[in-house]
């Protein structure tokens, strides 16, 4: 595993932020001067490549491209997979991104203003293109495997994880580069927030991310990336990796109703279809990261959901987003790796800025404090606009 986040640079750092509850949501001045109904987001650096890549290899990366970098180049280096090891064997790679944005806006805005397009540079296309990561990190990191971006919303980077577990089984690949990212400025947000759907809970920067609670107003944009090798257990077996754990569900659905407004339905066959693929009964899983974004109607009907698969909602559920904020393309990744840390060292990160439960949210069992608790097998949701929906089983090893 590897991540780049807004709680933390490195699998260390994030494992620290996860078990003390530390928020990485930050009031951001400039989304005011441009007009921004809501100027809070994650907060992230951008890395220093000069030096580590050739400018070559480094102009073509967007800004989520970087955060891809180093959180695969983690991933590999804690999977004892080298540049040797990519060079003799075909290796793939599936990664969840569904926008580009700064590169297009500031090509049209060269267009528009210069009336001539070779000043936009020979970079600005393999920037701008959703197939960016996939494109870039193929290349850098010379791979000969399955190459192609998941755009599934705010479920893709799940879904790269379930599509990438589907054709392992199916014998297609041995192993695959697979996880979710997201660029975090602000030209990538305006959008969503014309939409109304920033919480503008200003004031108090950490306490605006509410997944579940009552007085929720609104999600608060994030991003990073994180990036999780997956292989076949004969190839990892074969090669003497350190295997975390293991991938045994992935259900997917699409809601077909309304294009940004989720329902209970199409969530609850998500779930269903994961713990069927797993072959395990609801009671049988130990913890739920939920998608849960801190919006007033998605929250509702997962809670809803929640409570109608896992016996009246007695599974403990957290959401991480009120850490992290909602880091859309890249969360469906995040959150596999979020879960497994906690795992990994025997806790439930908490679900903060709980504390009034509504209607339904008060039915669900939701850890308001850090718990230690012994995790062996945990789901993890993801949903995104277009009604498409995706739920990971992982078993731990």
């Amino acid at each position: 595993m590897g991540i780049y986040s807004t709680i933390g640079y490195n699998l260390d750092e994030v494992t620290n932020s996860l078990y003390n509850g530390k928020s990485g949501i930050v009031f951001d001045q400039s989304r005011k001067d441009l007009g921004f109904r809501s100027a809070l987001t994650g907060s992230i650096k951008r890395p220093k490549l000069k030096g580590v890549l050739s400018r070559r290899m480094r102009v073509g990366l967007p800004e989520q491209g970087e955060y891809a970098y180093i959180a695969t180049m983690e991933a590999l280096n804690n999977a004892g997979i080298d540049e040797d090891f990519l060079d003799k064997n075909e290796v793939g790679i599936l990664y969840g991104n569904d926008s580009s944005s700064t590169a297009v806006i500031e090509a049209a805005d060269i267009v528009r203003e210069k009336k001539n397009t070779t000043l936009i540079g020979s970079a600005s296309i393999f920037q701008s293109m959703n197939s960016t990561i996939t494109m870039n990190l193929s290349v850098i990191l010379k791979l000969k495997g399955i190459n192609f971006t998941i755009s599934g919303a705010c479920a893709s980077g799940s879904h790269s994880i379930g599509l990438g577990y589907t054709m392992i089984k199916q014998g297609l690949q041995d192993r695959i580069i697979c996880g979710g990212a997201q660029e975090i400025n602000a030209l990538s947000m305006c959008n969503f927030d014309a939409l109304n759907a920033f919480s503008v809970r200003e004031e108090s920067p950490e306490q605006a991310s509410r997944p579940f609670d009552r007085d929720r107003d609104g999600l608060v944009p994030s991003g990073g990336a994180a990036t999780v090798i997956i292989e076949s257990y004969e190839a990892a077996k074969k090669r003497g990796a350190p295997i975390l754990g293991e991938i045994i569900g992935y259900g997917f659905s699409s809601n077909g109703e309304h294009i940004s407004v989720p329902n209970v339905e199409g969530p609850v066959r998500s779930l269903e279809n994961a713990l069927k693929d797993a072959n395990l009964r609801p009671e049988e899983i130990d913890y739920l990261n939920a998608h849960a974004t801190s919006t007033p109607v998605g929250d509702l009907n997962e809670a809803k959901a929640i409570y109608e698969v896992f016996n009246k909602g007695r599974i403990p559920v957290s959401s991480t987003k009120g850490m992290t904020g909602h880091e859309m393309w890249m969360g469906g990744a995040s959150e596999i790796i979020y879960s497994m840390l906690m795992a990994q060292n025997s806790f439930i990160a908490p679900n903060i800025n709980f504390t009034n439960p509504d209607e339904y949210s008060g039915k669900l069992n939701i850890i308001t404090e850090t718990k230690k608790s012994k995790i062996d097998t945990f789901i993890s949701n993801s949903f995104g606009f277009g009604g498409t929906n995706s739920s990971l089983v992982v078993r731990m090893l």
